[in-house]
């Protein structure tokens, strides 16, 4: 990899984010409604417990490998061969996973399939995540944190293009899903490496360790809301819903997503070029935390469609504004260019570890009728993962 001007190019960032974007599409939408609903056609009155199954033990997959690859892409860098290829093994090998998890027919084969698709998309996922930190310069990750919520509105609306009208069969689903992902992540490997400059150090290492932890706390927390959300999402609206079958009901939750994911993309870009000028971030990370945690607490009362809708999209801009700046934020806390791989995987378990206590805690509080005390749960988390940040010292 080798240095080079101070700023990246609006191309370069752009291209990264569509790669990023490529790897949410490779698994929000089968996360959030293909394995909901074939969880639903294989394990019928026994969908919670066997959803909640697959989603742990994929959490836990997720958790040892994201470290374990960013790690070993970490590696790749040291001898002068970049993260590239890993983004490359990781396509493929999440490609394989879906065959595997299309053909499943039993409860047991679909948490395999899930276990080896947790595998393959955090080889990609991970070198992915450290390739911000090592191409894009300090002054400009607010501006990419910010384009990197792209990514979720995309992500919902190949989602809800599966579940539309005329639905096709579930190979075609996981093909669509697919080639969306590599038309994504493709163009990122076209744009050779180029090392950011270094940051200034303002700060010691032990004091960015510390802030780093905090960072690691807050997004935790505000991420078990959104593991919950993204896995139970359609059971909450059928619980709210009764009478609405799922036929009717999942087209209808895959335009919510779309809309509600598409509304935080300006807002998101705009904080992010704001923080840059500014170079102040943790007012606008409990901003969004108080968004997301508002709009949680107003799903939590909703008896019907219209509220509870408002309440996830007013969820939706806050979150996706919060995850999308608190990356870009957290990059800079980062103590050392060496090991951006290993303690982003690190961090980045506070994206997979939610995967764990989101799905427990929503079978231990919930029932598939309601969903009113674990989520007015997860509105308290979410605000106090806000709050948390402002304990951070070394950057504002």
């Amino acid at each position: 990899m080798t240095s080079h001007p101070t700023h990246r190019s609006t191309g370069f960032l752009i291209a990264y984010a569509l790669a990023n974007t490529g790897g949410v599409i490779a698994y929000f939408p089968l996360l959030t409604l293909l394995l909901p609903m074939k969880v639903e056609r294989i394990a019928g009155a026994a969908r919670l417990d066997v959803l909640t199954i697959c989603i742990v033990a994929g959490a836990v997959a997720a958790s040892v490998s994201n470290v374990a690859f960013g790690w070993l892409s970490d590696r790749s860098v040291a001898r002068g061969g970049g993260r590239r290829r890993w983004l490359v093994a990781g396509a493929a090998s999440t490609l394989a996973s879906y065959a595997a998890i299309a053909a499943a027919a039993t409860p047991g084969m679909i948490v395999l399939g899930i276990v080896l698709f947790q595998v393959a998309v955090n080889t990609l996922l991970a070198p992915l995540s450290a390739m911000m930190a090592d191409e894009v310069p300090d002054a400009q990750r607010g501006i990419a944190s910010g384009l990197l919520a792209l990514a979720v509105p995309v992500a919902a609306g190949v989602s809800a293009s599966l579940v539309a009208g005329a639905t096709p069969g579930e190979g075609m689903q996981f093909a669509i899903v697919g080639i969306a992902m590599l038309s994504c992540v493709v163009p990122v490997l076209a744009i050779p490496a180029r090392a950011a400059p270094p940051a200034p150090v303002r700060v010691d290492r032990p004091v960015l360790r510390a802030d780093l932890a905090i960072a690691w706390i807050a997004r935790l927390l505000v991420q078990v809301a959104g593991s919950a959300l993204s896995a139970y999402l359609l059971y909450y609206f059928a619980g709210i819903l009764p009478d609405q079958p799922p036929a009717t009901l999942a087209p209808r939750v895959g335009n919510l997503l779309t809309l509600a994911y598409a509304a935080p993309l300006p807002i998101a870009i705009l904080l992010g070029r704001w923080s840059d000028r500014t170079g102040r971030r943790k007012p606008f990370l409990l901003g969004a935390a108080g968004c997301a945690a508002g709009g949680l607490a107003l799903m939590a009362r909703a008896d019907g469609w219209t509220t509870g809708a408002a309440g996830f999209t007013l969820y939706a801009i806050g979150s996706a504004t919060f995850l999308a700046l608190h990356a870009g934020f957290a990059m800079q806390l980062l103590p050392s260019a060496a090991h951006r791989g290993r303690d982003l995987g690190l961090l980045n378990l506070a994206n997979t570890l939610p995967s764990l206590a989101g799905p427990l805690l929503t079978w231990w509080l919930a029932t598939p009728q309601d969903f009113g005390t674990v989520i007015a749960l997860l509105s308290l988390l979410t605000l106090a993962g806000g709050v948390a940040m402002l304990g951070v010292r070394g950057r504002r």
